[in-house]
């Protein structure tokens, strides 16, 4: 049950985050109800023309296999295009990523990273959820760690690693 809420939580912030975003309708409609095939054909395109949400979306289709193979190494590429552009979903979703260590090799600072611009920038609702995340993150750092992290997500784009 609890693994259903997140998935759908995290469908909810991909449509909610509109950076940059070229009209999606027939494959964000698809992706909404759950119809990933189809929603892989739709918004492939779009992604690999630049499209953040919808890189954001075909990551998340690829690191649950639902419409692509599963693949967080593909997943991870998708999230890196889409975060890059702005969108915060993908930002968490990256920082989640290093986190596991999941299609990324694990490093704290750059989940740290990740996830404070993401908390920084996500739309109100979203806020509070980020931020549990990237201070559970915390949790496990030392103090130089966090204040690196902090430190990368502060010159973002230009002067980072990861």
């Amino acid at each position: 049950m609890s693994r259903f809420i997140s998935c759908a939580l995290l469908v909810a912030m991909l449509l909610m985050d509109a950076a940059h975003a070229e009209p999606l309708a027939p494959g964000g409609a698809a992706f909404s109800r759950g119809d990933y095939n189809r929603a892989a054909q739709l918004l492939l395109p779009a992604a690999e023309r630049g499209n953040s949400r919808a890189q954001g979306m075909i990551g998340f289709m690829y690191a649950t296999g639902q419409g692509l193979p599963q693949s967080y190494d593909a997943a991870a590429y998708w999230y890196r295009l889409s975060a890059e552009q702005g969108n915060t979903t993908a930002q968490y979703l990256l920082g989640l990523a290093y986190d596991k260590g999941q299609g990324v090799p694990a490093d704290d600072v750059a989940a740290y990273k990740w996830l404070n611009l993401a908390t920084a920038h996500a739309p109100k609702p979203l806020r509070e959820n980020y931020a549990k995340l990237r201070n559970a993150v915390a949790s496990k750092m030392s103090r130089g760690q966090i204040e690196a992290g902090q430190w990368y997500a502060l010159r973002w784009p230009a002067d980072s690693p990861f």
